[in-house]
């Protein structure tokens, strides 16, 4: 498992400054962790109220779209099956592996316009994620139909002979047919009992037609025997066998029906390989799409959060120093600044299971200078105090 740590920290004389600080503090020296800018473009600000609330619906649907990236993840891996080794190759976001993607990351300035306010670009995330939500349900729900029906089949032609199918083993000549008395009885036997039953079948029931056994097939454990009676000493046999540990299948020759199962588990194979191909280049895309826009969306909370905790208590302390009065009417006074500048720098940082409680200490250690009030470790579905240090940070794990 990866895990990437995306921070913002408010920025001081220049972002350059904010980047400087955190790399000596974290890797010229004691080399806690691997950190990349993480580039976030000038987003509309919007509305302090609108700011407020997204600031929860972007936590609900980080959560959401988080969801279905490993619905999608898992799902690809139930599919491949036996080839699970291949997973990996095929979980890409824009032709790229998942860690180069994030370490790399740049705002899909066609996906996502940043001419569109923050609501307006969460909602086409939401309306994106949830088709593909919608999408993979249905898909799974076809597939794993399509495969239960399959393996339902296969199973019967599996396992056991006291209980596989029996089909496509027996051939029309082991048995006699259209014969108004007589029968052909099919029989598992124990290979420990194999000279008892060749001793014995004869006489378990009266009108056994002697020397009437074959044996038709064998597993690891028992053999099948045919033997051939009278229609009306059918029950007597049947409960004699059981008495000596030999088990009657019920089972009537029916080559209409036979062929139809065989007609059937074809079908369902080749249905099956032709909806595997494209449904693993669907997965890889959705996969994809999804991927793509949950970081986004990290990138959003990360906007709007910083704004919030940055830009608005910056707003406050000038106001203050002004006239305390005043500050009374920041928030209005917020709402209507559009254009209202954001100082903060994002970074990705990747520390080692080793360091990563040196890395909190450290990270604790160069923003206690900032205002507490307003720290915060923002994890993937819970939010935490972080002591003495204004800064948000996300984790993002990739198995």
């Amino acid at each position: 498992m990866t895990e990437f740590w995306l921070i913002s920290a408010p920025g001081e004389k220049t972002c350059q400054q904010t980047w400087d600080k955190l790399m000596a503090a974290t890797t010229r020296t004691n080399n806690l962790s691997t950190n990349h800018k993480f580039s976030i473009p000038d987003l509309k600000v919007g509305t302090l109220d609108v700011l407020v609330g997204l600031s929860d619906e972007l936590a609900k649907l980080d959560s959401f779209v988080e969801s279905v990236v490993k619905k999608v993840a898992q799902y690809m891996a139930d599919v491949l099956e036996d080839s699970r080794d291949k997973v990996q190759e095929n979980l890409l976001a824009n032709g790229v592996d998942l860690v180069t993607y994030i370490t790399r990351f740049q705002w899909d300035m066609a996906k996502y316009p940043i001419k569109q306010s923050l609501k307006n670009i969460s909602e086409i995330i939401s309306k994106q994620v949830t088709q593909i939500d919608n999408d993979l349900k249905a898909r799974a729900s076809a597939y794993n139909n399509l495969k239960g029906n399959l393996q339902n089949l296969e199973r019967k032609n599996a396992g056991s002979l006291l209980t596989r199918s029996l089909a496509d083993i027996v051939k029309k000549e082991d048995f006699v047919l259209d014969s108004e008395y007589l029968i052909t009885m099919l029989v598992v036997v124990p290979k420990t009992n194999y000279p008892d039953w060749q001793k014995t079948y004869e006489t378990l029931a009266e009108m056994v037609v002697p020397r009437s056994s074959n044996l038709l097939f064998e597993d690891s454990d028992s053999g099948l025997f045919s033997v051939t009676l009278f229609r009306k000493a059918i029950d007597d046999f049947k409960h004699k066998a059981r008495e000596n540990k030999f088990t009657v299948r019920d089972f009537q020759y029916n080559e209409e029906e036979m062929k139809a199962d065989k007609e059937e588990m074809t079908r369902l194979s080749t249905d099956k390989k032709k909806q595997f191909g494209p449904l693993v280049r669907w997965l890889k895309v959705n996969f994809s799409e999804a991927f793509i826009a949950w970081i986004h969306i990290k990138a959003l909370r990360v906007f709007v959060e910083s704004v919030l905790r940055y830009s608005f208590n910056s707003l406050d302390s000038l106001l203050l120093q002004i006239n305390p009065v005043v500050v009374n009417i920041s928030a209005m006074l917020f709402s209507r600044r559009y254009g209202l500048p954001v100082n903060f720098q994002a970074m990705l940082l990747q520390p080692s299971k080793k360091t990563m409680k040196k890395l909190r200490e450290v990270l604790n250690d160069l923003y206690k200078h900032l205002d507490s009030s307003a720290a915060a470790i923002i994890d993937v579905s819970a939010v935490t105090t972080l002591p003495s240090a204004e800064l948000i940070l996300w984790t993002i794990r990739k198995h």
